[in-house]
């Protein structure tokens, strides 16, 4: 054979070789793919057993309330994995193992086991029921329905001993408990806010006052000044630089007020028509007349106005409201808003507390509250 010819076909069996690599490099690519695509759906597979298992027996997702709570985010994930484990195992609802149907043991198995996926199905139910509809403060109100729902399961499977498992109990008080702790903390953050734009709201009607009030010193003092520079009598000059001299002793307090932000009267009130006698109120107000705060408190949110007992200027009210608020701290109303200054604690109480606090500055106390709308109310 010629030396060309034997060449030839070398060249054209090696080049049929390398056909048949690279051919073989595309069938295993596709093969590759096709083995990663069916482990995919067997993956699905296994993942829509799972998830039709857990919604046999009432476990489902949805949108938790705590879903967005960043800081209850983790512990809400790792609780209700808990929870899908339990369902998956089994755990979640208990029954009898030797209970027999037509004297078949594994069609017994099998009614304990649908009448048991059944009753945790509807125990379920209640428990994602609460957790959605859950308000702050009513957690031990949840609690007991939630209990009484599992006590109600075991009457109605006790010939099968059917019960939910005192773990998954557990489990779903928690979650009622984690649910609560972040609705209270929500709660008290609303509260916190909306006490701090009524703060403001005070501070802004203070400031308006301080201003008034400050203008009209201003003017007056200019009016006087006026009138000083016109007379030339020394008795009359006399008088009017006395006057301009009290002026400026009243323009200077209200330029004080302003600056020193813990300045202000304590107040002590009560409303005997609207809480009972022995309850009082003890707040603060910057206000230059303390009394239109009380006038406020006493609007149409309450059905009678607010008694006053005491008006105590400090410089340091904000110290002394304190210091009330710490002594009668076991008799308030409201201990989870501490901002809700109500205590249960009679007048003569509060006045021998102010007597030991600022007895140089209380001038004046009235023990028993006239409540006059109140009183003319019960003899009507």
């Amino acid at each position: 054979m010629d030396p060309k010819q034997i060449a030839d076909e070398v060249a054209s069996a090696t080049s049929g070789l390398s056909e048949l690599k690279r051919q073989q490099v595309a069938v295993l690519e596709v093969l590759s793919r096709a083995q990663a695509e069916a482990e995919s759906l067997r993956s699905d597979i296994i993942d829509l057993r799972d998830e039709q298992l857990l919604q046999e027996v009432g476990i489902y997702e949805y949108r938790h309330r705590l879903q967005d709570a960043v800081a209850y985010k983790v512990r809400l994930d790792h609780l209700r994995e808990r929870i899908k484990e339990a369902g998956r195992r089994g755990d979640a609802v208990l029954g009898a193992t030797d209970w027999r149907v037509n004297n078949s043991a594994a069609q017994g198995r099998k009614m304990v086991k649908e009448f048991s996926k059944l009753m945790l199905r509807a125990y379920n139910a209640e428990a994602d029921s609460l957790v959605r509809d859950l308000r702050a403060f009513k957690l031990d109100a949840a609690v007991a329905r939630l209990s009484k729902t599992r006590e109600t399961i075991v009457k109605l499977g006790g010939t099968m001993h059917i019960r939910v498992s005192d773990a998954y109990h557990a489990l779903r008080v928690q979650e009622l408990e984690l649910t609560a702790d972040y609705l209270v903390k929500l709660e008290g953050e609303k509260e916190r806010v909306r006490e701090e734009r009524e703060r403001q709201r005070e501070e802004a009607k203070a400031q308006r006052e301080f201003e008034r009030e400050k203008a009209r010193l201003l003017k007056e003092q200019a009016h006087y000044h006026g009138a000083l520079a016109r007379l030339s009598g020394t008795d009359d000059r006399t008088v009017l630089e006395g006057k301009l001299a009290e002026i400026e002793a009243a323009i200077k307090g209200v330029d004080d007020r302003e600056a020193n932000i813990r300045a202000g009267y304590v107040y002590v009130i009560s409303n005997v028509g609207s809480f009972g006698p022995d309850v009082v109120k003890i707040g603060l107000t910057r206000r230059l007349d303390p009394m239109d705060r009380v006038r406020e408190l006493g609007d149409a949110s309450v059905p009678f106005r607010f008694d006053v007992h005491a008006l105590v200027f400090s410089d340091d009210a904000v110290s002394l409201e304190t210091a009330l608020h710490h002594e009668f701290a076991v008799s308030r109303l409201n201990r989870v808003n501490m901002r809700r200054e109500f205590f249960r604690v009679t007048p003569v109480q509060v006045r021998d507390a102010l007597s030991r606090h600022v007895s140089h500055h209380l001038l004046e106390f009235t023990d028993t509250p006239e409540a006059l709308e109140w009183r003319q109310s019960q003899n009507t």
